[in-house]
Order: structure tokens, then C-alpha cells, then sequence
């Protein structure tokens, strides 16, 4: 398991993050296209303090969260206490605490981050996902936007094209989406990129970039495996 430092460290800094994050929806519209949640069992993997489970919970069936860091997972079962279909369970990708084929909609947002090397969580995801059912990854760009510029800085042994084959290479299918980070104060925009990045690159693009928000680039992978057998 590696420890994710943004949310473990600073929980209440990336509450503010998840709140300025796509304030336009447009990752939503994006899954939604593919394969809505309406109705749907949903799972969501790294579900960290539960931020989007009473989102997912307004139109699906049932909402899982799966967090591997007990103190998130603490903070996630406090905000849908008293929410009917949901509940939140410690685990880790590679070994789901779900039952085989009882999952209509996997959601990771930033969960699977780097592709190469998540191979057990993703055979995970086969295992979880009822026939018919789609899988959602939700990752940075860093081909694009001002902060995939600001992410290359922060990661040079990144290799985005090597993450792109990987997910194509596993059968999965990518659609661009192009959205912001916006907040409702600069205090707010300068603490989530402090987070975000190293602070001597924090500090440096900070100074030159004024303002509460940035444009974003994001890759939402996406994969619904075909139905085998007789009825495919």
C-alpha cells in the first residue's frame, strides 16, 4: 500500500481541493456519456474522507467506498452516517472486500494514478464488476493544461505516453477532458497546491501565477469488459 501525502496529511487541505475541483461537472457529464450511475451499484475505490459518495448516492442504488487508511476511512463513515445504501469498508484495491460480480460502476478518482504496477487492483476490478458494468479511472493529463505543465516539473520521470499504452494495452478506452480548479479564496488555491507539489516548485510557480484558479486536464479511462459465454 502506498500512502497517498496529500489526503493523509493534510484531510481537511484536500477537502478545500475537492470542493475546488471541476466546479463545471464536466468529469461527471464525461461519465455519464459512457455509462451512467443511475440506479446503479456503485463502487468507489480510495474513497479517502468519503467526498463523493453522497454525490454518487443521489441517483445510485448503492454506494461503496473502499479506503485503505483507517482514519479516512473514520472520516468517510461519518459524513453518509444516517445516508440508506451506503457504507464505506477498509481495504485495498488489490484484494476488494466485494463480492464477485456485485458492482454495476467502479470509480477511482486519482486512485490508480500511475498505471504501471496496478495490475492486482485491476484484475481486482474484473472480479467486482457484474457483466455489463463499466469501470471508470479518473487521472491527470500531463500532456495538457497549466497544471499538467506544473505536474511535469514536479514529476520529470513521469512518463505519460508509457501510462497512456499501459491503459490501452489493458483493454481500456480514454476520453480528454478539460476542466478547472477553482476557489473561493487565493489562501485556499495557494494551500492545495501546497500539497500538490513540492514546496520549492509550489512556491516558485505560485509567485508567477496569480489568482484562485488554474486550468486542468484530466484522462478518464474508462472500460467495460465484454460480456463471454453464451449470452455474449
Amino acid at each position: 500500500m502506498t500512502p497517498s501525502p496529500n489526503i493523509w496529511g493534510s484531510p481537511e487541505v484536500y477537502e478545500i481541493e475537492n470542493r475546488g475541483v471541476d466546479p463545471e461537472g464536466a468529469i461527471w457529464r464525461a461519465m455519464a456519456e459512457v455509462h451512467g450511475h443511475e440506479g446503479a451499484r456503485v463502487l468507489d475505490i480510495g474513497c479517502g474522507t468519503g467526498y463523493h459518495l453522497p454525490i454518487l448516492a443521489e441517483r445510485a442504488w448503492s454506494v461503496l467506498g473502499v479506503e485503505p487508511h483507517e482514519p479516512l476511512v473514520q472520516r468517510a463513515r461519518s459524513r453518509v452516517a444516517g445516508l440508506e445504501r451506503v457504507e464505506v469498508r477498509t481495504g485495498v484495491a488489490q484484494d476488494l472486500p466485494v463480492a464477485d460480480a456485485s458492482i454495476d460502476i467502479v470509480h477511482a478518482r486519482w486512485a490508480y494514478f500511475f498505471g504501471p504496477g496496478c495490475e492486482p487492483g485491476l484484475a481486482e476490478v474484473d472480479r467486482v464488476l457484474a457483466p455489463g458494468g463499466t469501470a471508470f479511472v479518473i487521472d491527470n493529463d500531463a500532456t495538457r493544461s497549466t497544471f499538467g505543465a506544473w505536474f511535469r516539473r514536479a514529476r520529470p520521470d513521469y512518463d505519460a505516453a508509457a501510462v497512456h499504452r499501459f491503459w490501452t494495452r489493458h483493454g481500456w478506452s480514454r476520453r480528454e477532458v478539460d476542466m478547472h480548479w477553482r476557489f473561493d479564496s487565493r489562501a485556499d488555491f495557494e494551500a492545495v497546491v501546497r500539497i500538490e507539489l513540492p514546496s520549492s516548485q509550489a512556491e516558485r510557480l505560485l509567485a508567477v501565477h496569480p489568482g484562485t484558479s488554474i486550468d486542468y486536464a484530466v484522462n478518464l479511462w474508462h472500460r467495460t469488459p465484454a460480456l463471454v459465454g453464451p449470452e455474449a
